[in-house]
């Protein structure tokens, strides 16, 4: 591969890998630009954030601070009375958190389910009149 080809290929990600650093509004920015400047690039930058899921899905620079909070409720604080109030607390929440989650898998398969009852029965009741003999006129 030489240089030229390099430097061609690269630019496209090393472009996008800079509008991440600087988050959604960075891509919307670049997707408004893009439109006046010329529409087809804007309509081709609208497009790659919503198949590349950039409009809708989470940055880098999100994940990162995720991770870095995360990694932030785990460190002590050097008080024990608040260190254990803390883990209590997140376990507590934790706890909740898998209760609220097991509530909405519930619904759905009773949702799910209800949504097949009615099914079934449609069916049944369109079989049961294709079934039935039709009268005829005299």
């Amino acid at each position: 591969m030489t240089t030229a080809t390099a430097n061609v290929t690269s630019w496209p990600g090393r472009a996008e890998s800079w509008l991440d650093e600087r988050g959604k509004g960075a891509w919307i920015a670049a997707m408004v630009l893009g439109f006046i400047v010329f529409w087809p690039v804007g309509l081709a930058l609208l497009a790659y954030m919503i198949w590349g899921k950039k409009m809708f899905g989470k940055n880098c620079r999100h994940r990162t601070n995720h991770h870095r909070a995360a990694w932030a409720m785990h460190q002590s604080s050097g008080n024990a009375a608040f260190d254990a109030y803390k883990s209590e607390t997140l376990k507590r929440l934790e706890d909740e958190q898998q209760a609220f989650a097991d509530f909405l898998r519930r619904l759905r398969e009773a949702k799910d389910k209800a949504e097949f009852d009615q099914f079934m029965e449609e069916r049944e009741r369109r079989r049961a009149e294709e079934a039935r003999p039709v009268e005829t006129a005299v």
